[in-house]
């Protein structure tokens, strides 16, 4: 035939279901399975190969399918039912941010992320860093904060992995259709598309603005693949964390100069920005280059209103994960911006300056801590250690008061909760739990589950997952044109009576995925046990730059290939957020061995025990605080070797000792029924304390009351009158810093050096401090204990004015300090500014110790 045109047609939605593609395009069906189902039921095949994208489905199913759901009862009752559910859900009156953030309005938050993990038919996501600002995102719209995100679309996403048969892991790029996804063109108040642009060398590059759905809020993504880019702009955001330091630069800038414009081209004005990382950091830039210019403030002024509602949250315990500039390098991006700023070539590079073993280097981590005024890390030990790293930005203070706050990372439970559990935390929790799923109390309802009902959804989840690997496998072996024995053989993997245990996460060296394979033999008779079997599961990709990442992925292939292990360790190709639900749900036990202090967080034990499943993992992020010993095991203690080699060992040691001793015994203890009743305990004890916990809305409220709030009050605080109010606060710093190096303290402290918990200690100070009056300041006695330690802790306590004993420019201070407990204490005197507009104390680094009078 010769053909004159090909067409491609889309069905027609029957107008009884012409509501279809507006929830295709709102992520809230991907964490409500009944929404899933109603697309999964049009064609189940068609679902799971288009890799469960509603939106492309409803563009490929086959007119009859649409047409049947249009007449048949069933189907009608079930969309009704959804359709119900999502408008109450978007219309609802009243949410937690109505009641506990009466002052913030529309748009107040702005949240910025290089990645977003919302689910697998949008791959814009390379781990853990993504998957939690997608759940970030998710528990802004449950709980209706006036929040919006920022990101980038990137048209390539990550890459697909593929296993080869030597075991070397390929990076596969597909181009995403942007009509097959959830975006839809963003459009200002004028009624345009928003197209926004940054100069760079020599260039001018123009970014198209996408907004994604989720839920109440929205998100918007830049996507340089535009006209009129140049071919290799296009490409600029084309693959996550790609290219040289010239394309990260790059992105970067777009990130965080272009999203603040496009965000002023949608007719926004955010109080609070959210900088989730350091990729966006040159967001606080642009916002001052916006007061100077627009404005009229000086730098010093625009500098206070940023840094007072900027938060900025760190994820990388290691001064090598944090991204580091050349000042050359700045030069020639930012040396037309820094005059714009009122500032100086030497000034600009300073508050990014960081030390190197190459030289000074500009920092993207050191820029966000001196540009914003709030900060966290992910967990309690990730707070601690990045105190520690960061201190000699704050050098006057011990290492327990630098101002790195915690929030500790939760996870969004209804995107990672199992559809089977649903029914039974509905009946015993009641149906509106996932409205209070962050209550402690609301879980002891756990109590009532009777063993049998858990042991038998449990084991209903782990042959799911063992259904989905065995084709997962078989598909790869096809691929591959293994011999058809070998493909067969696929259908028989996996023992679905055998503890299961899972390790999932990125492969890189510090994760330790090899740790459990340390001593082969004692780990062969382990897995090999005809009475008490074990099989190994893992997944996850290396960085296609990480050589020794992508080494450890080929050591794990070949051992699931060697003839002693073949059936008991498989690695499991591709891992995404569809992989991630099923192991998360489905294993036994979850395995996580970082080197201790080196994991920020990590969630996806905390998504394993949302389902069910224990963890077994070293006290490191998140466990070391959810672990209560009896809600699973840990691997080791917190001591740390001095020697790598002697760690891996004792941490090895410990897990298989556990593993023999304790948990393969505990899990094949069954009662006359079958039911592992003692292993249930566990289970039951780790759903009740991981599950109300570490969840996103936990965190996201704890996000928003510590820090959202404090920080809008502060911005309005700032600006009002013309802001007159920073105007003033400005210039009584500058005051204070003119006056600093003249002020003098003296303290006396009591002469004994051995006292008794309970008995007060009287200190006294005498402080100098021309050109300053007492108002400006504040005097503490400051006690250390673990002077130097992980568990370092600082007590500060305020001394009081004595009135009537100035003398000039001398004023006296006197109070006591109380021992509590015994110990070694290092005690000092100290004397910082202080001013009613400052967000905290050590927001102007400046502090003056006392010398013994």
């Amino acid at each position: 035939m010769n053909t004159l045109i090909r067409l491609s047609v889309r069905p027609h939605i029957p107008e009884r279901l012409h509501r279809l593609p507006e929830l295709a395009r709102n992520l809230w069906w991907s964490w409500t399975p009944a929404a899933q189902d109603l697309f999964q039921r049009l064609d189940p095949t068609l679902w799971e190969t288009l890799n469960r994208n509603p939106v492309q489905l409803i563009m490929q199913v086959s007119q009859a399918r649409l047409d049947w759901a249009a007449e048949d009862p069933g189907y009608l009752a079930r969309y009704d039912r959804v359709f119900n559910r999502f408008d109450s859900y978007m219309d609802a009156t009243q949410t937690w941010a109505d009641d506990a953030l009466p002052r913030m309005n529309e748009h107040d938050i702005a949240y910025f992320s290089a990645e977003f993990g919302l689910h697998e038919a949008l791959p814009i996501y390379s781990g853990g860093l993504g998957i939690l600002s997608g759940d970030h995102c998710k528990a802004a719209s449950d709980l209706g904060l006036p929040f919006v995100g920022v990101g980038f679309l990137y048209p390539q996403g990550y890459f697909r992995q593929r296993i080869t048969l030597e075991g070397r892991q390929e990076a596969i790029y597909e181009k995403l259709d942007f009509s097959h996804v959830p975006a839809t063109p963003a459009y200002g108040p004028d009624g345009r598309e928003v197209i926004v642009h940054v100069d760079l060398p020599g260039r001018t590059i123009y970014a198209k603005v996408w907004r994604i759905a989720i839920g109440r809020i929205f998100l918007y993504l830049l996507d340089t693949d535009i006209e009129p880019n140049a071919p290799e702009d296009r490409v600029l955001v084309a693959r996550l964390y790609g290219g040289d330091h010239e394309m990260r630069i790059s992105q970067e800038v777009v990130l965080g100069i272009a999203g603040v414009r496009a965000l002023r081209a949608l007719g926004m004005a955010p109080k609070v920005w959210h900088l989730n990382e350091g990729h966006a950091a040159f967001v606080v830039l642009e916002r001052i280059r916006e007061l100077v210019e627009d404005q009229g403030l000086s730098f010093e002024e625009a500098r206070e209103i940023v840094a007072s509602s900027t938060l900025f949250t760190t994820h990388t315990p290691v001064a090598a994960g944090h991204d580091v500039f050349t000042f050359e390098l700045m030069e020639k991006y930012f040396a037309h911006y820094w005059p714009r700023m009122s500032l100086t070539r030497e000034q600009f590079l300073q508050f990014g300056a960081q030390d190197q073993s190459w030289g000074t280097g500009f920092s993207m981590t050191v820029l966000a801590l001196n540009l914003s005024r709030r900060h966290n890390g992910v967990s309690k030990l990730h707070g601690t250690v990045s105190r520690r790293l960061w201190q000699f930005l704050w050098p006057e203070l011990p290492a327990a008061e630098v101002p790195i706050e915690s929030v500790t990372n939760g996870i969004h439970s209804e995107t990672w909760l199992a559809p089977e559990l649903l029914p039974v935390l509905s009946g015993h929790l009641g149906t509106d739990w996932a409205d209070r799923l962050d209550d402690r109390l609301l879980w002891e309802g756990l109590s009532t589950i009777p063993d049998e009902t858990l042991w038998e959804v449990r084991r209903q989840l782990k042959e799911k997952l063992i259904t989905f690997l065995r084709a997962h496998e078989r598909a790869r072996r096809r691929r591959l044109n293994e011999p058809p024995a070998r493909v067969l053989a696929a259908k028989e993997l996996l023992d679905p009576q055998a503890l299961t245990i899972g390790f999932a996460r990125r492969f890189a060296t510090y994760k330790r995925a090899t740790l459990v394979l340390r001593y082969r033999e004692r780990l062969f008779r382990l897995l090999s046990n005809p009475e008490r079997p074990v099989q190994i599961l893992f997944a996850g990709k290396a960085h296609p730059a990480d050589e020794p990442g992508k080494a450890l992925i080929r050591e794990i292939y070949e051992l699931s290939e060697h003839p002693d292990f073949a059936g008991r360790v498989l690695l499991v190709e591709d891992y995404d957020m569809n992989a991630a639900r099923k192991l998360v749900q489905g294993v036994d036990l979850w395995l996580n061995t970082p080197t201790r202090p080196l994991e920020a967080s990590g969630t996806s034990g905390q998504k394993a025990g949302l389902n069910g499943v224990i963890n077994f993992s070293v006290l490191d992020g998140w466990w070391a605080e959810g672990y209560d010993g009896l809600n699973g095991w840990a691997i080791g203690n917190t001591q740390l070797y001095a020697d790598p080699d002697a760690q891996d060992e004792s941490d090895a040691l410990s897990l298989l000792y556990q593993l023999e001793e304790e948990i393969v015994p505990l899990f094949y203890d069954r009662d006359d029924h079958g039911v592992p009743r003692r292993w249930l305990q566990r289970v039951r004890q780790s759903m009740k304390t991981i599950a109300p916990y570490f969840s996103t809305r936990r965190m996201v409220k704890e996000y928003a009351q510590r820090f959202y709030e404090p920080a809008a009050e502060q911005y309005d605080r700032l600006v009002l009158d013309n802001f007159e109010p920073v105007r003033n606060l400005v210039a009584w710093e500058n005051r204070v810093r003119a006056a600093w190096p003249n002020v003098l303290l003296q303290a006396t402290v009591p002469e004994e050096t051995a006292v008794t918990a309970g008995q007060p200690l009287p200190i006294s100070a005498r402080v100098t401090m021309p050109g300053l009056e007492p108002k400006d300041v504040r005097v503490e006695v400051v006690a250390l204990r673990n002077e130097g330690q992980l568990d370092e802790q600082v007590q500060a306590v305020p001394l009081s004015l004595v009135e009537g004993e100035q003398e000039g420019d001398v004023h006296h201070y006197s109070g006591q300090f109380t021992a509590q407990d015994s110990g070694v204490i290092a005690l000092g005197v100290r004397v910082l500014p202080h001013h009613i507009l400052l967000p905290h104390k050590h927001a102007l680094r400046l502090v003056r110790w006392a010398a013994k009078a």
